[in-house]
């Protein structure tokens, strides 16, 4: 049973990835691509065109790797919030047709969208080490802030995926929602710009101190804020508790519906 479980998550993880470039020359390979003109973009773009310069330091690139960092876990985050609310609207005809077991959707979108993430964050060491960067222990604690990441971003899915069921808007108010989160994460800028009362309102948004660990490590060389990570690590396992047990208790309806 287990077995057949994860065989089907894999199988559904490597057709979405595989299918998002059918049909096209060069295949799998723009999977490498797109993620490298980006970075290549926000390097030049905002270092040697535009002359950004983050606070603090003289390196020209210095701002563009601030942005990317918190670009490439943002995708992460947002894609699967926004893909695990439509999950099952988008995968009607494999609910209705098969025995699925609908968690397992949630995770292969988590799984598709961390192949993403760690094809970028690749790209991202070999520019830096390119451009001299040197390492430091940080770096081993990447993996911990991505999970942490995605048990948020799931925990989100879950519960508005449940419940779009029945309210469809939700759907159209998660693209929203997460278009007004992005402008409200410092991501293309550095939280020291903002207004006081809106740096004391930052301290409600999680993403802030995943993606403040992000930059943390990438762009200062230093570790993450561990106690608000540690907090936020119990909050979200309990949000994704609370999101299954709404799943379990509306999944019948669910079903009828679809």
């Amino acid at each position: 049973m287990v077995s057949s479980r994860i065989s089907f998550i894999l199988e559904m993880t490597r057709r979405d990835f595989v299918e998002r470039f059918a049909g096209s020359i060069l295949g799998s390979l723009w999977a490498f691509i797109f993620p490298l003109v980006n970075l290549l973009v926000y390097l030049i773009v905002f270092g040697k065109i535009i002359g950004a310069r983050l606070p603090g330091t003289s390196d020209m690139y210095a701002y563009g790797i601030y942005i990317a960092v918190g670009i490439i876990p943002w995708g992460s985050f947002s894609n699967t919030v926004t893909r695990s609310t439509n999950i099952f609207s988008d995968k009607k005809n494999i609910i209705t047709k098969l025995n699925t077991p609908l968690p397992s959707l949630f995770v292969h979108v988590s799984l598709s969208e961390a192949l993403t993430f760690i094809i970028s964050i690749t790209l991202m060491f070999i520019i830096l080490a390119l451009k001299g960067a040197s390492f430091h222990c940080g770096y081993f604690l990447l993996p911990f802030v991505f999970y942490l990441q995605q048990i948020l971003a799931i925990g989100i899915g879950l519960l508005t995926a449940s419940l779009s069921v029945f309210i469809t808007d939700i759907r159209q108010l998660v693209s929203v929602v997460m278009q007004l989160w992005f402008w409200f994460t410092p991501i293309i800028y550095v939280v020291d710009i903002l207004p006081d009362f809106a740096q004391k309102l930052m301290v409600l948004n999680p993403m802030f101190y995943i993606v403040d660990g992000y930059h943390n490590i990438f762009v200062y060389g230093a570790y993450p804020v561990f106690k608000p990570l540690i907090i936020l690590t119990v909050i979200s396992h309990l949000l994704l508790a609370f999101s299954y047990m709404t799943f379990r208790y509306l999944e019948k309806d669910i079903r009828d519906f679809l």
